[in-house]
């Protein structure tokens, strides 16, 4: 049996997603866990590998097992023997074509900057920190040019792997809360450090150091060592995927954290 998994992490201390020799990793602590459950080894496949200190607010994976568990069993006992940083929300079965990865059709991220003059203590390692007033309406202004399909080279960071660089953005928004401004992306795919790549540089027009078409230029011209710096990994959060419906996955809100609402 294949079964799908919604998993919530707090990435401050983990080395990323992806399971490495010595560091702790998400999915080695995912697997561990669920091989417990199981009672064999297991190996599970996610929907978008995360790097060192970036969160996730439904990750989802994937694996195949011959335990039968309900899904209050396996949720219980894999929570049970994870750290308080990461929980399993729900589990799934689905069919065997189903893959975490190749069947996500978007992918969602947030970026988000606490915008005051003093540096965080509560939500530090959760969120981004800016000491400069940061306009919001110019920042929207200037992610209007990433819509549709582009080469991101311009965004895509040395050691990236992906065969090529072009990517279709299908929404790109800047909002403000309260002291926060929030920078909201979906995309069928995302390139090394291409969110926080792209944060940089709209905290640059932000903060009116450079002009809101900044952005689209460095998309045409392609060429990373003309865009701004490559953001903090501590505001960034992988929302989730989104799949087919013939999947019938749990389906969540574009912004996972309202007001107010229990995502539970």
């Amino acid at each position: 049996m294949r079964y799908a998994l919604g998993v919530e992490y707090d990435g401050g201390g983990f080395n990323g997603w992806q399971a490495q020799r010595d560091d702790p990793s998400v999915q080695v602590c995912l697997q561990d866990a669920l091989a417990n459950v199981a009672d064999h080894a297991v190996t599970v496949i996610c929907a978008g590998r995360t790097d060192t200190g970036v969160h996730a607010a439904c990750q989802v994976v994937h694996f195949d097992t011959q335990s039968r568990r309900t899904p209050r069993q396996w949720i219980l006992g894999i929570n049970r023997r994870l750290p308080a940083t990461v929980s399993v929300r729900w589990v799934q079965e689905v069919s065997e074509d189903f893959h975490a990865r190749f069947c996500a059709i978007e992918r969602q991220y947030r970026y988000t900057i606490l915008n005051r003059w003093v540096h965080p203590a509560i939500r530090a390692g959760k969120v981004s920190w800016c000491r400069y007033p940061l306009d919001v309406e110019k920042m929207n202004k200037a992610v209007a040019a990433l819509h549709g399909e582009h080469d991101f080279s311009a965004f895509r960071s040395a050691g990236c792997k992906a065969r090529h660089a072009v990517r279709e953005v299908t929404h790109a928004g800047v909002t403000r809360r309260d002291d926060e401004v929030i920078f909201d992306i979906s995309a069928n795919g995302f390139l090394y450090h291409m969110v926080r790549n792209i944060a940089g540089s709209l905290i640059e027009v932000g903060s009116g150091n450079r002009k809101p078409d900044w952005i689209g230029a460095l998309l045409k011209g392609r060429d990373r060592m003309l865009a701004g710096i490559t953001a903090t990994a501590a505001g960034l959060y992988f929302i989730g995927p989104r799949y087919p419906d013939k999947y019938a996955l749990p389906v969540y809100p574009f912004d996972p954290f309202p007001r107010g609402q229990d995502q539970s």
